[in-house]
């Protein structure tokens, strides 16, 4: 009677541990469900420029996740996932600050869940994350991690899809440095992963030779069977020798085909920059003409604002010498450009600088362009009792903005990427010859900044120029 009341105190104790299990899968199951719809839904928010909705739906995304009973490994996954697409969305809106802060958490949330995917899908964001903003060798660096991990578990597909969606990556964002840069390491993982492929299959094929060999010694030794396998090793051999064979023709035609796409690669840059040259130089050789015209009439005076302007935007393109900054009192500094567009704009109309009394290292001769061509626009499209501003701000200790925005009719969504790209259409060059912006853009670029617009100001236009000094 004792042992029975034992027993059955073990049955019941097994049927609770069971049903705890049973309760935990749920709920973990139940709480990634619903995280994964609020991410799916802040995603589509943010690609419809929601930008300040998908921040409010990923932070009730991790209000959900620490309030519910997941274990602590389910809970980083979980956010991980919502820091992965806050980190997606800063790098959209170009703010390398608040991208490697996400990515930092993106990296305490990997590593506390202690699942290999997840720190593979963690190398391959960072991956992104540095070449978008410029940093070659740290991508790279990053890239061989990645793949020396997927090579070690032998997941060659997966490495070439990896390679091959950071090159699509950057031919959709029109990012030449990241298409040329992920091309030349797909070559290069593609030369030794081939190489790889044929030593595993040839390691393979040698040891079911080594285990025939093997089963020749253990079997029974009569004729019959000796010559089954004789001949069943010499079928494998002539395997073997096919395999090799085919491998090394198909080796030999993609180093071939690799060396010619490397030489299509080097003459279309070589053609590019004799294409920039000749550019310049008929830009050069065609302003002496032109003065020696009547400059009064407004077609020859856009004739040489066009020359000029292809001029510097051929100079800012191949020029490879570093910006020099130097310490400028920003109030001072923005208040006088602002000074310079009174006698352009009507006097109904508001002219407002937010800048604060410090300091600022800046290239003051590009700054001074790009800010003043950008208030002269904003002038130009200002109504009657609009508001045009200039504002500063200080983003971070070494990252700073200057803002322009205006109240005016704005800049359609499906044209803002096209803004900042020069010889799109053919234009009457007395109406603008629409190298402003692309000069601009350039000129931020130099400076290692960025100029974009806002997609969140709704009410007109607002143009970003951000520096990092």
């Amino acid at each position: 009677m004792q042992m029975t009341k034992k027993t059955i105190t073990i049955l019941l104790l097994s049927l609770t541990v069971f049903v705890v299990k049973a309760q935990t899968a749920e709920t973990q199951s139940a709480i990634r469900q619903s995280t994964e719809k609020i991410i799916k839904s802040a995603e589509q928010a943010y690609i419809g420029n929601n930008y300040n909705g998908a921040f409010d739906m990923l932070r009730d995304a991790d209000h959900n996740v620490a309030a519910s009973s997941a274990s602590d490994k389910e809970k980083a996954s979980l956010y991980y996932e919502t820091a992965k697409l806050r980190m997606q969305m800063y790098l959209r809106m170009r703010r390398s600050q608040g991208a490697n802060d996400q990515m930092e958490r993106m990296e305490k949330h990997a590593n506390n869940s202690g699942d290999d995917n997840i720190i593979d899908d963690l190398l391959y964001n960072k991956a992104i994350l540095h070449y978008t903003f410029g940093e070659t060798t740290k991508g790279n660096a990053v890239f061989h991690e990645m793949a020396n991990r997927m090579m070690a578990k032998k997941s060659y597909d997966k490495v070439e899809e990896v390679y091959k969606t950071l090159i699509k990556s950057g031919r959709n964002s029109g990012n030449a440095q990241l298409v040329a840069q992920s091309y030349d390491n797909y070559i290069a993982w593609k030369d030794s992963a081939h190489a790889q492929k044929l030593a595993d299959v040839t390691g393979e094929l040698k040891q079911q030779i080594s285990d025939l060999e093997t089963t020749i010694e253990e079997k029974d030794s009569s004729l019959s069977t000796r010559k089954a396998i004789i001949v069943a090793l010499c079928l494998l051999t002539l395997v073997l020798a096919v395999v090799l064979v085919v491998g090394a023709v198909i080796l030999l035609r993609f180093i071939l085909l690799t060396r010619k796409q490397k030489k299509t690669i080097r003459l279309a840059n070589d053609s590019n920059a004799l294409k920039a040259k000749f550019i310049s130089n008929i830009s050069a050789q065609l302003e002496p003409t032109f003065r020696k015209l009547d400059n009064k009439q407004p077609e020859v005076q856009a004739l040489l604002d066009f020359a000029a302007h292809i001029q510097t935007l051929s100079d800012l393109e191949n020029s490879e010498e570093e910006v020099e900054l130097e310490e400028t009192s920003i109030q001072p500094f923005c208040e006088e450009i602002m000074n310079e567009i009174k006698g352009k704009v009507s006097t109904s109309v508001s002219l407002v600088v937010n800048a604060p009394k410090m300091s600022a290292n800046i290239n003051k001769e590009y700054v001074s362009h790009i800010l003043r061509h950008l208030l002269q626009n904003a002038a130009e499209h200002s109504p009657n009792e609009g508001t045009i501003t200039l504002d500063f701000k200080k983003r971070g200790p070494h990252t700073c903005q200057f803002l322009v925005s205006d109240n005016g009719e704005g800049i359609p969504e499906e044209k803002r990427e096209d803004v900042f790209k020069p010889f799109l259409e053919i234009r009457d060059l007395t109406q603008g010859d629409g190298l402003g912006l692309p000069i601009c853009k350039q000129m931020a670029l130099k400076m290692k900044g960025d100029l974009d617009i806002d997609p969140q100001f709704t009410k007109g236009t607002r143009f970003v120029l951000e520096l990092h000094g």
